[in-house]
């Protein structure tokens, strides 16, 4: 009994912090790059690199979409998990999903590169190119720790699979 209770309160710290994870970009998104844009419409002074940064926010409003569909498929996890569903086909395709925009957004922030470069450049900050590398590179890890973790949540569904027929 009380080994549930720990579990499920671990489960909805989880779920606590994907949404506050999810709410904070969320707001990014609402409030943060509109901002960004329209501060560059007028702006004499990146007037010539405006381009760079339409590039930008449109790609990191891509990169949201397989973000945020990331983290339904983290939820829907954590609710296999609740359930005592954990070991399921279901599971595997939650982290199978997770894995491919872990990819799709390191992609996508990787081709913000250039266009970082270039508001880097204008700047002199070259700590914006950075911004890019880490996010991608993050993103590429969560997603083959995903693809590994989907491994062996595979193999040990075939192993179950096997000991529940030999019984």
């Amino acid at each position: 009994m009380k080994e549930k209770a720990l579990q499920k309160g671990s489960t909805v710290f989880l779920r606590a912090a994907v949404l506050a994870i999810g709410g904070i970009v969320l707001a990014l998104c609402v409030f943060a790059l509109p901002a960004l844009w329209t501060s560059v419409d007028g702006d004499k002074e990146y007037g010539d690199i405006a381009y760079a940064f339409y590039w930008i926010v449109g790609l990191l409003y891509a990169g949201a979409i397989p973000f945020f569909y990331a983290l339904y498929q983290s939820l829907k996890l954590i609710g296999y998990i609740d359930t005592n569903k954990a070991f399921s086909k279901a599971s595997v395709r939650a982290l199978k999903r997770i894995a491919w925009c872990g990819v799709v957004i390191a992609v996508l922030f990787a081709a913000m590169e250039p266009w970082l470069y270039v508001w880097a450049e204008h700047d002199d900050a070259p700590g914006v190119i950075l911004f890019g590398m880490i996010i991608a590179g993050a993103s590429l890890t969560i997603s083959v720790f995903a693809a590994v973790l989907q491994r062996l949540l595979s193999q040990a569904i075939d192993i179950k699979k096997e000991n529940d027929l030999t019984v």
